[in-house]
């Protein structure tokens, strides 16, 4: 599930938090490395499965009308549509995610989360998506994936009250919600165009775990004496000075070049100037990028760092 660029900012923000805190157990600071990953796909599974939360409030709608003592029409013959839908039927169906959900508590069942969906599917549905969903007379998976792609795409990002739900349940999700929400989008339309329900693992490949523990791990081991070299390349700054982030991206950035030969500079360097954007000062990109550009290829001159393969030394 995890691609890349995510494992390396959770490997930054668990670095900057060991280093701030003054931690010093390799072990510790791995498991707590490895649960923040592994919460992310437990952020994946919550809101899936809101899916399921939001039909049974539809359904919850619908049976209050029908208890109305004078209900109206539409009421008296409800548009059953959006409480059939054939995606919310193969997420309950699901019995790996249904366990799992039930396993670890994810579930959309306490009176905030259920004032939350009720509020959620009320605002949806005043969308004119939904509407036309609702008035059309096809019945098929495709459509109603196409709906929940809508909703994953267009209702929680920039939503405060999730957030604020979100950050509430977890510290380990704050900063994870885009990144899930586009995973979701693209296993919808895996299960729309190819028929088949996606069941994400923390990591994507095994590989890429063993890249996110080796990082972590040399990163911090080594961060004094890397945190040094970086000191002693600076060119009128005083280190006391420095952003703390800028210089545990700097930190890690090296620590990549040095440990995986068939990573391509310009890779580490772009990814690290790319995370300093959203996790640093306005000017960071600019520092990072120069201050990384000119470490790796030092190293590089002194065969510290070793790159093998056609295009790999490149900045």
């Amino acid at each position: 599930m995890l691609n890349r660029r995510l494992i390396r900012i959770k490997v930054f923000k668990s670095l900057f938090s060991a280093v701030s805190s003054g931690a010093d157990s390799v072990s510790s600071l791995e498991k707590s490395f490895l649960k923040s990953c592994d919460k992310t796909k437990d952020l994946y599974f919550f809101m899936m499965n809101v899916s399921v939360a939001l039909k049974r409030a539809a359904d919850a709608k619908i049976e209050a009308g029908l208890k109305k003592f004078h209900p109206t029409p539409e009421e008296k013959n409800p548009n059953m549509k959006f409480s059939e839908n054939l995606f919310v039927e193969r997420v309950m169906s699901e019995e790996k995610f249904v366990s799992y959900v039930e396993r670890e508590g994810l579930l959309w069942n306490n009176d905030e989360l259920i004032l939350y969906v009720k509020r959620l599917y009320n605002r949806i549905a005043e969308k004119e998506y939904f509407k036309e969903y609702m008035a059309s007379p096809e019945r098929s998976l495709r459509e109603d994936c196409d709906l929940f792609i809508n909703i994953f795409t267009q209702e929680f990002e920039d939503d405060e009250t999730l957030e604020q739900i979100l950050e509430d349940m977890s510290l380990y999700w704050m900063d994870d919600l885009g990144f899930v929400l586009m995973t979701i989008v693209a296993n919808i339309e895996y299960l729309r165009d190819r028929d088949r329900f996606a069941i994400p693992k923390t990591f994507l490949k095994e590989d890429d775990r063993e890249f996110a523990v080796e990082l972590m791990n040399y990163s911090f081991i080594n961060y004094t004496k890397l945190y040094d070299r970086v000191s002693q390349n600076l060119s009128n700054w005083d280190s006391d000075r420095l952003v703390s982030t800028d210089i545990a991206l700097i930190v890690i950035g090296v620590a990549e070049a040095m440990r995986f030969p068939n990573i391509p500079v310009k890779v580490t360097i772009n990814e690290y100037v790319e995370i300093s954007k959203y996790y640093s000062t306005i000017n960071s990109n600019v520092f990072v990028n120069g201050l990384l550009d000119k470490l790796i290829q030092s190293m590089v001159a002194s065969g510290e760092i070793v790159k093998t393969g056609r295009g790999l030394i490149e900045s």
